[in-house]
């Protein structure tokens, strides 16, 4: 298969992933959720630590900086965590709500989170990987400077392959963090294939959804612009919204089919084949 080819055929798949969101709407409110959770954290997290210190909030920071660097580090840590589990859980609710929908049943919002709440140990455990994971990246980038962000770039890119199943094999398969890692980087290496032309479709929908957003904050700006403002960002919000899901969707789809489990409109046309072969 050429280069064009798989460019077409990721096309085509990504295509898919909205058909499926747009048969299935509720699956956006998974995001939607994670996010406004997400937004709640960071302003309970900041919020109120500025609530506290005010104006000396960076003196605050320099001073434990200078000489607490574990104390910050460890706060970092919790932030991760949480943010990570927020992340985790909902994407667990939707690869459910996903596979309830590959094989032909109702799938709500509330099956979603039951099952989600269903596997909480396995979300926590693998929560606290990825925040010390996190936390590791950020102290080497923080010791080691320029080689500290070019080491920690790798590092990211190479946790991304290895992770890539990581929602679907927790929410699935009774396996530790670090199992689970293992488990999903040699599903990708036993099936590695052409998922650039997927992500590059994703890509193009970005790219196509923010002209599209910059075409109509322009018009408006013309009629006011507080409501261009807020238009281009509550259109910017429903394309990164309907996109996040669109990715969790195709990755529950291909891991259905590689677990010989239904795949929904992925299975009708057989392109899932094509995407991961073996090596």
């Amino acid at each position: 298969m050429s280069f064009f080819d798989r460019m077409s055929n990721g096309w085509s798949l990504g295509m898919t992933s909205l058909k499926t969101i747009w048969e299935n709407k509720n699956l956006l409110v998974f995001p939607v959720m994670s996010g406004l959770a997400l937004i709640f954290i960071c302003l309970s997290f900041f919020g109120g630590t500025f609530a506290l210190y005010g104006q000396d909030l960076e003196a605050f920071l320099n001073r434990w900086s200078e000489h607490n660097n574990v104390v910050l580090y460890g706060i970092l840590f919790v932030f991760y965590l949480i943010n990570y589990f927020i992340i985790v859980f909902f994407n667990v609710g939707l690869v459910h709500c996903a596979r309830l929908y590959f094989e032909g049943k109702e799938a709500s919002i509330k099956d979603g989170i039951q099952y989600s709440g269903s596997r909480l140990g396995a979300i926590l455990s693998w929560s606290v990987l990825a925040a010390t994971v996190g936390t590791v990246l950020k102290i080497l980038e923080d010791r080691l400077g320029s080689l500290g962000r070019i080491v920690v770039g790798l590092i990211g890119m190479a946790w991304s392959i290895a992770t890539f199943f990581v929602v679907p094999v927790i929410a699935y398969e009774n396996v530790g963090p670090i199992a689970a890692v293992k488990r999903s980087g040699s599903m990708m290496k036993e099936k590695w294939g052409e998922s650039l032309g997927a992500n590059f479709s994703f890509g193009v929908f970005f790219l196509l959804g923010y002209f599209l957003i910059a075409l109509l904050a322009v018009l408006l700006f013309f009629i006011h612009p507080i409501l261009a403002i807020v238009a281009a960002v509550l259109a910017a919000l429903l394309l990164h919204t309907v996109v996040a899901a669109a990715k969790t969707v195709f990755i529950a789809a291909t891991y259905n089919h590689m677990t010989d489990q239904p795949a929904g409109l992925f299975d009708e046309n057989e392109m899932l084949d094509t995407l991961f072969l073996v090596k």
